[in-house]
């Protein structure tokens, strides 16, 4: 490629990347329903024409924000499962990065609760850009798939486990539910006098346990 291509290229790059930290921003403050394509030409100061040249849609947009939670999320998985050497412990440590990941990322976390609910819809309207989504998130799996491996291999978990790739996705839609409600009935544990940390806590130590020989 010529240099002058390579300029256009990584031009056409970061304005695509500004146009999607934009959208972010005004998904987080306006909420995905209420927030517009105008909405994310104002905050990324271009013209809605220009965003329409990069993303076709508000759904786009949205899917290209869930590809760039799940590749965050992957490397949060990997730096937290290298922090341990059995694998039960290295799960454990995935959950609570999965845990904080929801805290520090709620823009993140509930663009992927969005994708989560309307998966069978996107898929029929952008293929394309669904199959590199679910490319994304199947590489998040993959890195719980190892430590479930590596915990049936030094004993930390059961032997019996015949589909590791089957009981990540059980502990994604698991852990995932728990932080949703978590996040949206907090006000449900209060009346209980129970802190929803201590609801999450129990519900990690409740899968952990499923797992154990």
């Amino acid at each position: 490629m010529r240099p002058s291509e390579q300029r256009r290229a990584e031009e056409k790059q970061r304005r695509r990347e500004e146009i999607l930290d934009a959208a972010e921003h005004v998904f987080q403050e306006r909420g995905f329903d209420a927030a517009t394509m105008d909405d994310v030409a104002a905050q990324a100061r271009v013209s809605r024409a220009l965003v329409y040249v990069y993303y076709r849609d508000k759904r786009a947009l949205h899917l290209a924000i869930c590809i760039r939670a799940l590749r965050r999320l992957r490397a949060l998985f990997e730096e937290a499962a290298a922090t341990e050497q059995r694998g039960r412990d290295q799960l454990v440590a995935i959950g609570r990065i999965y845990m904080r990941f929801a805290e520090t990322h709620p823009c993140y976390f509930n663009a992927l609760s969005r994708y989560e609910a309307t998966e069978a819809e996107v898929q029929t309207e952008t293929d394309e850009t669904f199959a590199a989504t679910m490319s994304a998130g199947r590489d998040v799996h993959l890195v719980t798939v190892r430590a479930i491996e590596q915990g049936m291999r030094d004993g930390s978990l059961r032997s019996d486990i015949t589909n590791p790739m089957l009981m990540a996705m059980t502990m994604w839609g698991f852990t995932h539910g728990v932080l949703q409600i978590a996040q949206h009935k907090a006000f449900l544990f209060e009346q209980e006098g129970i802190p929803v940390e201590t609801f999450v806590d129990n519900a990690a130590a409740l899968a952990a346990r499923a797992l154990e020989p």
